[in-house]
This record gives structure tokens, sequence and C-alpha cells, in this order.
């Protein structure tokens, strides 16, 4: 993002290279960018890294996902210093162990990870950095970039690829995309590939398995298997609803992580589904295609399991295939608000060509 182009910083701003800000997200905004973060991940840029880009959510049919950002960057601009801003969405300690941010000089000198709070500096020599490696769990964080260089400017290239895809797309229906994007190992190098497919492994370690209609265990083309029609399953019961893919299955699985206390006070009028027993089969089946997504368990549930413990433990003690029904008319609901907003703000995007919340309000 563009930041005050031609204006000079002023005298204090240019002292300034560092900022700690605490509680600058609420709980909320930390939940539903965590939602969407394991709805949509794929391997990241560097090794170990999981990311969640705009331009990749925009290219999977979910750009109605960038709602919620367009905020935060509005709120991060006022303070950036022309620089970085990383917020953090979860806790050191409690949601993963390592992943201290260290400055090489200056003070604070070592930023502990807490949900909420956002370290924001300059992006120059005086502020040199590390982060120490993540030994186990899943470290949350929102990067911001911001620059006063027009030439780095990504809005117009977003908004141009949202236009393109708005005329091709299914709605708010995601469509993933190549299966080495969500493909984890601990050596992305190797052509060793002992690891697991993302969006199966966060399934996974809340207890979900995936189903297909026909027989694919015979198939070794992941890519083709991720668009393929899924139902979930869960010890040995089958939901009887079929989700358009893999990373719709999971986009509902995680809405109802993040829901899951809202759900249960919400009395939703749904129709009751079906919940078949899983014969012999259906589970050998099941049993097959694990071997397929998730060839190191142990590595899936090192990284993942401790990175959703709530979720866990609510699955474990009272999970209800009827409050799951009624998560996914609400999935639907929250989704459709979302694009249908990205509507209307797209034609005012395209004339500032500039991503921004636009106040309906006062029009």
């Amino acid at each position: 993002m563009v930041v005050d182009e031609g204006k000079d910083p002023e005298p204090e701003e240019a002292q300034q290279s560092r900022l700690i800000l605490n509680n600058f997200l609420s709980p909320n905004q930390c939940n539903e960018l965590e939602f969407i973060h394991k709805s949509c991940s794929t391997v990241g840029y560097r090794p170990n890294v999981f990311s969640t880009t705009l331009s990749h959510l925009i290219a999977t049919n979910s750009p109605h996902f960038l709602t919620p950002f367009i905020p935060i960057r509005v709120g991060a601009e006022e303070q950036a210093l022309g620089g970085i801003a990383v917020c953090y969405l979860n806790n050191y300690g409690d949601d993963f162990s390592g992943g201290l941010f260290h400055f090489q000089d200056g003070e604070p000198q070592t930023i502990v990870p807490l949900r909420g709070d956002v370290v924001i500096y300059r992006a120059d020599n005086r502020n040199i950095h590390s982060v120490d490696e993540i030994i186990d769990g899943e470290r949350l964080t929102l990067a911001l970039w911001f620059s006063r260089e027009s030439s780095h400017d990504e809005d117009a290239k977003l908004i141009s690829l949202f236009s393109e895809r708005t005329l091709h797309s299914n709605k708010w229906l995601p469509l993933p995309a190549s299966s080495d994007m969500y493909w984890f190992s601990l050596d992305q190098s190797s052509e060793d590939h002992l690891g697991f497919d993302i969006c199966w492994a966060r399934l996974h370690v809340i207890g979900f398995d995936i189903l297909y209609a026909e027989d694919k265990s015979c198939c070794s083309d992941i890519s083709e298997l991720l668009m393929e029609p899924v139902q979930l399953a869960r010890g040995n019961e089958l939901f009887d609803k079929e989700f358009i893919n893999i990373l719709h299955a999971l986009q509902v699985v995680q809405y109802y992580c993040w829901k899951a206390s809202e759900v249960e006070a919400t009395k939703v009028e749904v129709e009751t589904s079906k919940v078949l027993l899983l014969s012999e089969f259906q589970q050998h089946r099941i049993s097959s295609l694990k071997t397929l997504f998730l060839k190191d368990n142990h590595l899936a549930e090192t990284v993942f399991r401790r990175a959703t413990p709530t979720c866990s433990e609510s699955m474990q003690q009272s999970f209800d295939w009827t409050k799951f029904a009624a998560t996914i008319a609400m999935w639907e609901g929250y989704a459709r608000d979302c694009y249908e907003g990205i509507l209307r703000s797209l034609p005012y995007w395209k004339v500032q060509e500039s991503i921004f919340k636009v106040s309906f309000d006062e029009m």
C-alpha cells in the first residue's frame, strides 16, 4: 500500500523508527483473521511457513475475505511510519513455542507475541531483526508493508484480478489451488514427499475425515482430488451433505471453530440432515485416502494440534451434527454479506485505484 505519496516525513516521525501497540486488534478481529488463515492458507514463501495473501484469496475465489483486512490496514497506516506492521493473532506459550521476535539493536530488543499486539518499524538498518524457530504449534501474524513508492502499490493489481475473477466465479464458493501449494514437509526442496496436505491435516486434527462419493483410493493426482465434491465424516458417522470441494468443507469447519459458542446459543431453523453410519468399505476408503493426504501424521499433529485446543476440546465434548448443519447456513450468510459488500465497493476502488473502506451510510 502507498502511504502519503510524495509527502516527506515529519521530523518527529523521522526520528521514530519503532513502535509497539498493545491490543491494537480486538479478540474478535484476531479470531476472524485466524479463521480466514486456517481456511485458506497455503505453503508459504519461506520454509516452514504457511501463508495467506490477498492475491491468493482472490485467485481461489475467496475475495470476500478481504473485508476484515481493510479497516485493520487503515488503522495500521496511521501508525505505520512508512514501514512494516506485524500484528500478532495468537499467544506465545499458549499456542506455540519459539517464535520470539528480536531486534539486533535498540529497545525493545525482544518482542513476545501476544494476541492483538502490533509491532511497527521502519524497514531500515536500525531495525535488523530475526525470529526464533517455531518448535511446535502455529504462530499467526498479519504482516502489512507500507511504502511511499507508487511502483510498490499492489492495490491496482488486486482490483484488476478481482474484476477478472468476478466474471467467472461461482459467487463465494472457494476454488482450490494446485496441490503443491497445500503440501507441507519439513524439507520442501527434497524429492522425499513425506509430509501432509494442510487442508486435510487441519480437518484431521479436530476429528474430521473426508470421503469422496466415488472410490478415489487409486487416484494419485491430489490436485484432481482437491477439486472433487466431498462429504465429512467423524468417528463412525457420515454427514449426508456434499461440499463442492475440500476447501469448501474446510471453510465451514473452521467457521464452526470460530463461532462455536454462538452456534450453541443460536436457535437456527435448519432442515435436519441425515447422519449415516459409515460402512466398513467406506471406512477402508477413508483409511486409504489418509495414506495419500497424510503421509506424516506425527508432523501434522505437532504443527496443528496445539494450534486448535479450544476447537478440539469443544468438538470432543459436545459436537452435534445438527448444530454443525446450522453452521453451514451461518457461514453462507457471512460469506454472502462479505461478497456483496466487496461487489458494492468495487466500482469505487476502480475509480481510486485503491482498496479502502467505503462508507455507504454517508452517500
